[in-house]
């Protein structure tokens, strides 16, 4: 009996060896996936040595001899920290997830297949001139040299993939592409329009996509855009899914103002910008800064990017926001026997090719990829049969320059230099805010399409040419202002066009509660300070809450908790606080509000994806003239949902409304695009942390369609002072590694959510990890 015994130890003891040596190897394959704290590496095409220097933040200061060596070297750090969100990047613009996550992606790998980014980014790429073709290709030998030096251990992902392909000049310019595609989805919404004024008159759509007309110039104005008559949407709603389903992407907003000297208490202007977008793991920004014998660039890269996008030079600041230009038309074609489609001209062949998209754990797909005058066919992508639609975009037409723009933007040394580079900036459609030592101004970028006629609100036919786009608005033509009699210069995605503008740019607008609020506190601060605007940009109060709340507090409380917790708004003020109840309590109250409009009045509850938010379409039911939203009794309806919202929460939060805090519910999430979906490690590959605000405060927490989770919002924040560029001020989250066994990876999450700020000098006060790079042997 003991000889079977000592053999049965002696198995168990081998097994927890091998457990413990897998153990070990996979804790050394991911420690070797960590970055060396301090490393050299040799470059090719390098002119001389850079030296990078990293703060106890993770920031890196790169001194180099000049712009196209600066660019090697954040190639680098880029690839260092960032290599596996570069690589999904390009994956998602090339329609190559498919391959790495499998059948779940293939539906946008078909979009994105359809939309063809890559054919033309790889068509933006010969056109380019030298220094900008020049500085991309630097980057990308950056990159490169990592990978190459790193393989498999490029990132923790990659370990499970495999060494990331080489990077090109092209996947940077991907980036560009991207965003145009995520801040210009008018599409949809056309798409939307179309199905619903199938089923619902007229004047329901027109409430469900408000025209606000609010702006003009950023310090003010009113507007109203031209209407078009609507094509008939019974062949789209019969053709098409029950609704679009919406693209990957979040929605998107953001806040920029400056003041000039006259108006700061250091007697130069002073910029605030806080571009707004989806929350994700990592963040879409890293911090960089960058000293050259003639240039300094400090704020925020975009990681397979070569450059600064948000942030200042040695002369300028500058920020972004989206103007909400349309620059998208659905085009309704008739097709002419099997292979043609009409035209003014007479029938005309569509273009035709072939994409093969590999899968995960199945066989390649081969999908047929139809092209008309006006762009890709994406009604292939829903069917096989109905109507032909193609679709214009405005960031796909040859000529884009938005690569050769943003590094004009860098090297710009005044306002009026930087508006140039604006009108060389072709894609995305932006309000650029700008600030030198002596003024400001605004410029907006891109290129918007002029129409024969319409407006782009619905599908429109193709086969007439009636609505074709007939050339472009760009640069002295969009809306600019420089040096402002007021002073001051204020954007948060309102209407940027004044009443009379020649220039039709779009009529679905973000509401203006954001930019009053902004308004509000300027007025309040005369002579403002770097302190001051960083407060602004943590402000929390709804000026949308304060204009509903009359109507939610005329309902009689009823009786119980609902009651209690109708009881405890008399009093707020509108702050969407973390630590009270009261901004939970309105919320889930007008979302359930909402929803039961919605439902009263016929409309698909999938339409609030893509229709006026709450924040925009409830002032109008409330207004006078407005009950009818309500079947003549909106207090009845008020109670029910009140009711149905308070029921709901006290089933999640507890039954004492007084308990309750926004801050449980409301919570900042930071998903790992991929790990998130994994049992166990999903958990960890998951930051969340409790947020204040909301979609209508100046510090921005939308939420999704349905919960409270914050999933939008500014990831990044800076503030820039022209009398000390150097006393600028920053934040980000979450972190600026991409790796999650990284403290870095997270170390600014809490910093970010409660306003801190920080520096980011020539010189880092600690200096915790240095590489220098050196010209490779020829």
């Amino acid at each position: 009996m003991r000889r079977p015994r000592r053999l049965f130890r002696a198995l168990l003891i081998g097994l927890a060896a091998l457990v413990l040596l897998a153990v070990a190897g996979v804790g050394g394959a991911l420690w070797r996936t960590l970055p060396a704290r301090h490393a050299r590496a040799a470059i090719a095409g390098l002119s001389a040595p850079v030296a990078i220097a990293f703060d106890r933040y993770g920031i890196p200061r790169i001194r180099a001899a000049n712009l196209d060596d600066a660019a090697a070297a954040l190639g680098y750090v880029h690839a260092r920290d960032r290599m596996f969100q570069m690589d999904m990047m390009r994956r998602l613009a090339s329609g190559r997830l498919s391959a790495i996550a499998g059948p779940a992606t293939l539906p946008l790998d078909r979009e994105m297949r359809t939309l063809g980014l890559r054919r033309a980014a790889r068509a933006d790429f010969a056109a380019l001139p030298p220094p900008a073709r020049a500085l991309l290709e630097a980057y990308a030998r950056g990159v490169n040299a990592w990978i190459l030096a790193h393989g498999r251990f490029s990132a923790p992902e990659f370990l499970l993939l495999g060494a990331p392909r080489p990077w090109t000049p092209v996947d940077s310019l991907l980036w560009a592409k991207t965003m145009g595609l995520w801040l210009s989805m008018n599409w949809r919404q056309e798409l939307a329009r179309a199905q619903l004024a199938a089923h619902l008159p007229r004047a329901v759509i027109e409430a469900l996509w408000p025209s606000q007309h609010e702006a003009g110039q950023p310090d003010a104005a009113r507007a109203t855009g031209e209407r078009t008559a609507a094509l008939a949407g019974e062949a789209i709603d019969a053709a098409l899914p029950a609704f679009p389903a919406p693209f990957t992407q979040p929605p998107t907003a953001s806040n920029e103002w400056a003041v000039d000297g006259a108006h700061s208490a250091t007697g130069k202007p002073l910029l605030a910008g806080d571009p707004h977008l989806g929350f994700g793991f990592p963040s879409i920004w890293y911090l960089a800064r960058i000293d050259t014998p003639d240039e300094t660039l400090v704020g925020a890269t975009a990681p397979g990017v070569p450059g600064v996008v948000l942030g200042r030079n040695r002369h300028i600041a500058w920020t972004f926001t989206t103007t909400g230009a349309d620059v998208q038309d659905i085009f309704v074609e008739t097709p002419v026997g099997a292979h043609d489609y009409a035209t003014p001209d007479g029938p005309r062949p569509f273009a035709v090719r072939t994409e093969r998209i590999r899968v995960r754990g199945k066989p390649d797909v081969t999908m047929r990829i139809r092209t008309t005058r006006h762009g890709p066919v994406i009604s292939d992508l829903f069917h096989g049969g109905g109507p032909v639609l193609a679709v214009a975009m405005a960031n796909l037409q040859p000529g884009d320059t938005a690569a050769e723009g943003l590094l004009a933007l860098d090297r710009a040394s005044s306002v009026a230099e930087a508006g140039a580079a604006a009108a060389l900036i072709s894609s995305p459609v932006q309000n650029l805010l700008v600030a030198d030592s002596r003024t400001i101004g605004l410029f907006v970028t891109g290129r918007v399409p002029i129409r024969a006629q319409g407006d782009g609100a619905f599908p429109v036919d193709g086969a007439s040419g009636a609505h074709d786009w007939t050339g472009w608005a760009s640069g002295a033509a969009l809306p600019h202002i420089v040096a402002p009699a007021s002073g001051r210069l204020v954007n948060a995605n309102n209407r940027i066009a004044p009443p009379d503008f020649p220039v039709f740019l779009g009529r679905d607008w973000f509401a203006d509660w954001r930019a009053r609020r902004i308004r509000a506190l300027l007025d309040r601060t005369p002579r403002a300070t770097v302190a001051d605007f960083t407060r602004m940009q943590t402000d929390v109060t709804s000026l949308f809450a304060r204009a509903v709340l009359p109507a939610l507090l005329a309902v009689p409380p009823p009786p119980g908790r609902a009651g209690a917790a109708a009881l405890l708004l008399r009093g707020w003020d509108g702050a969407m606080t973390m630590d009270a109840p009261q901004p939970l309590i309105f919320q889930a109250w007008i979302d359930r509000f909402y929803a039961l409009v919605l439902e009263r009045n016929h409309i698909p509850a999938s339409a609030g994806a893509f229709a006026a938010p709450p924040s925009e379409f409830l002032p109008s039911v409330f207004a006078p003239g407005g009950a009818h939203w309500c079947g003549g009794d909106c207090t009845g309806l008020l109670t029910t949902a009140l009711d149905q919202a308070v029921a709901a929460l006290a089933t999640r939060f507890g039954p004492d409304p007084r308990t309750w805090r926004w801050g449980a519910a409301h919570q900042a999430v930071f998903a790992h695009p991929l790990l998130r979906a994994i049992p166990l490690i999903g958990r960890f590959a998951t930051l969340r942390i409790p947020s204040p605000g909301s979609a209508t405060t100046i510090d921005a927490g939308g939420t999704a369609v349905g919960h409270f989770t914050s999933v939008h919002g500014p990831e990044f924040r800076a503030v820039y002072d022209l009398a000390d560029l150097d006393a600028s001020r920053f934040m980000m989250a979450p972190g600026q590694s991409g790796n999650l066994l990284s403290p870095l990876s997270r170390n600014f999450l809490r910093p970010w959510r409660d306003g801190q700020t920080i520096t980011i000098g020539p010189t880092p006060e600690r200096v915790t990890a240095t590489i220098r790079l050196v010209p490779a042997a020829r």
